[in-house]
């Protein structure tokens, strides 16, 4: 079953991590891939005819809107939207949390969303179909006493993401949370976590891609999902 082929698929943050490996894997499907992100364009590395890059940040909203305009500009349309790009920081201590800090994982993980869900249905809403998928995390299901205001900006977008999914439904839209736990990427850096113990970019793609490639009639709103051997312990 393959229900992706010719779709336009909008990616935040599809430069590096499980926002490229599902960029990969759907290009594979015969989707066309818009890639939207502050970094490395993903188009320069991997040329691919149906491949598009845009650098913006998905918290400025004039480049929300741009890049959405781009995207149909050069694919005519957006069927899905991969709310991917997240921003987290390590902040055990919250008296020693600055604004700044604060403000940059709100921005990106709660107002990006926020904004590329708003292009999309501006989009969406007319043709009364389509697909928003958010990539959350564990960290929206449960806290953690190292990332307390990273699991305050990942619940915030999972309250989004539900009220959002109440409204979509009725228009033919759907909408799903994608909760991974851990995951083996270049967000960890050279902290010492058990990263053998995590899932795998392309694990967590491979999810992400079949939650997409259901047919039209099937929604799943929410897949929680760890490596068990992290569960282990």
């Amino acid at each position: 079953m393959n229900n992706l082929n010719n779709k336009t698929v909008f990616i935040t943050g599809a430069s590096k991590g499980i926002g490229k490996a599902t960029a990969l894997q759907l290009l594979e499907l015969g989707a066309k891939v818009f890639d939207f992100s502050r970094t490395n364009q993903l188009a320069e590395e991997v040329p691919h005819e149906n491949l598009r890059s845009f650098r913006g940040d998905v918290s400025v909203e004039a480049d929300v809107a741009a890049g959405f305009a781009a995207c149909v500009e050069a694919f005519g349309t957006v069927d899905v939207l991969l709310n991917n790009a997240g921003l987290g920081f390590l902040t055990t201590d919250l008296s020693e949390t600055d604004l700044d800090t604060y403000e940059q994982m709100v921005n990106v993980n709660m107002r990006g969303v926020f904004l590329c869900n708003r292009e999309a249905l501006k989009i969406m809403k007319p043709r009364q179909e389509g697909h928003i998928v958010t990539v959350i995390s564990m960290g929206g299901q449960r806290t953690n006493a190292n990332a307390p205001v990273y699991c305050a900006s990942k619940f915030g977008a999972r309250g989004l993401s539900s009220g959002l999914a109440d409204q979509a439904i009725k228009l033919g839209i759907k909408v799903t949370d994608v909760n991974p736990g851990p995951t083996d990427s270049d967000y960890w850096g050279d902290r010492p976590v058990p990263r053998q113990k995590f899932l795998k970019v392309d694990d967590v793609a491979r999810v992400i891609v079949f939650v997409l490639n259901q047919p039209a009639e099937v929604l799943i709103r929410e897949i929680n999902f760890d490596n068990m051997k992290f569960l282990a312990g």
